[in-house]
């Protein structure tokens, strides 16, 4: 059986990184799989449910503490091989949506990290051209998308995430003001929390 996995989530300030493995027929998806960043959130929401319907689907995710103690590479690979030991059976072959620079070494570290004896390729680009990796990426988008939204609902307006997005850094910055730390929610390690921080810090001093 054949298997396609991509991730969501792995350029975020807040939260958790998701990944997605979607093992199945390709002629068993439903009509309008594609890349996910085509496609609304109403969309991925209805496409989410109906390929769960017919496929089986694993994922894994990432939560902050575990990104603010690793390297993105190999969480990223780690996240792949999760995913796929959490849908796929020995003896599988499937596609990755390459997280490094290299498709062939990405490739050949999340087969090696997956439990299950799977053949894995890995292509850049292959949320467009493969609908099963489209449909994971389907999938681990829902997922980050419903986890940001939990975000919002205990912090209130928080963004997507991204730290390009100032309602995002506005979140930041209120909350450092107010609290004197990072939310929890916050990727620690990433320099758009370094710079809050600092910051805050010379803005304290500024008006000492």
């Amino acid at each position: 059986m054949r298997f396609g996995v991509d991730e969501a989530g792995k350029g975020p300030v807040l939260g958790s990184m998701f990944a997605a493995c979607v093992r199945g027929d390709p002629a068993a998806l439903p009509d309008g799989v594609a890349d996910s960043k085509q496609l609304s959130a109403p969309c991925r929401e209805e496409l989410d449910a109906a390929i769960r319907a017919a496929c089986m689907v694993g994922i894994t995710e990432i939560p902050v503490a575990r990104i603010d103690a690793g390297n993105m590479n190999t969480l990223t690979v780690a996240a792949h091989a999760e995913a796929i030991d959490a849908a796929a059976e020995p003896g599988d072959a499937g596609l990755c949506d390459a997280g490094d620079t290299s498709e062939s070494r990405f490739a050949r570290r999340v087969a090696d990290d997956c439990a299950p004896d799977v053949t894995v390729d890995a292509e850049h680009g292959a949320d467009d051209a493969d609908p099963l990796v489209a449909a994971a990426s389907i999938v681990a988008k829902v997922a980050r998308d419903a986890h940001v939204a939990d975000l919002a609902a205990q912090y209130g307006a928080v963004g997507s995430g991204y730290p390009s997005d100032e309602t995002t850094r506005s979140f930041l910055r209120e909350y450092v003001r107010e609290h004197g730390a990072l939310p929890a929610c916050a990727r620690s390690s990433w320099s758009t929390c370094a710079d809050v921080l600092a910051a805050a810090e010379q803005s304290a001093l500024d008006d000492f």
